[in-house]
């Protein structure tokens, strides 16, 4: 995939296609089409009791789009339970450009001055498309993605790509859909003109992914 672009990178995405990495030593890119994808219906955020008390307790300092790269590279990190990531020196460099251009946002959680989870993707049009998480403290990754949903229901976006289900991921009500149902939800988020919001502007994140269609449990 030699060539690849930020703007051959974003056409990929519109169409319904990411790049992956080989190894995080390794340059090779490879095009991934799942013949199931992984959404989560923001109208339909499941938060969890036990998170809403985390994230009303307020841990952890919310910023977004202030360590972007380092966001990044945690999320490349090698962990005791993932010794190999798919995140190379290519996707790196891509994504940084994206951020660079206002297409690519990062939310963060901060801790005494550590940054110690997060989250980062690609934003086009009405849809995000969630890259990767990282989690260095209890529960980070997850307040990460609730404050995310925040921002994206505020910002009016309509899709949130999560590319391939995992346990985490499911019991915040995220489903798998088809390829071709994904790409006619893809094609009509991009016609939005949504505004990715850094700021909840005083609204709390549980607030805010809990009305008006949303329930705990």
């Amino acid at each position: 995939m030699a060539g690849l672009t930020p703007d051959l990178l974003l056409q990929a995405y519109a169409v319904g296609l990411f790049p992956m990495g080989e190894r995080h030593d390794d340059p090779t890119l490879y095009w991934v089409d799942p013949e199931y994808r992984a959404i989560l219906p923001l109208d339909a955020f499941h938060l969890p009791r036990r998170l809403r008390r985390t994230v009303r307790a307020a841990p952890f300092e919310i910023r977004c789009d202030t360590a972007f790269d380092a966001v990044m590279r945690a999320c490349a990190a090698a962990t005791e339970n993932r010794r190999e990531t798919w995140i190379n020196a290519p996707i790196l460099a891509l994504y940084n450009a994206l951020f660079q251009r206002g297409q690519a946002h990062s939310v963060e959680c901060w801790q005494d001055g550590e940054l110690v989870g997060g989250l980062y993707g690609v934003s086009l049009g009405g849809a995000f498309f969630g890259e990767s998480m990282f989690s260095r403290r209890t529960d980070a990754s997850k307040v990460a993605l609730v404050h995310l949903v925040a921002r994206l229901r505020l910002g009016g976006y309509r899709l949130l790509d999560c590319q391939f289900m995992t346990e985490h991921l499911r019991q915040f009500g995220t489903i798998e859909i088809e390829r071709g149902k994904y790409r006619r939800l893809l094609a009509q988020a991009l016609k939005i003109d949504a505004r990715f919001q850094r700021d909840l502007g005083g609204v709390g994140a549980d607030a805010a992914v809990l009305q008006p269609t949303t329930h705990t449990s």
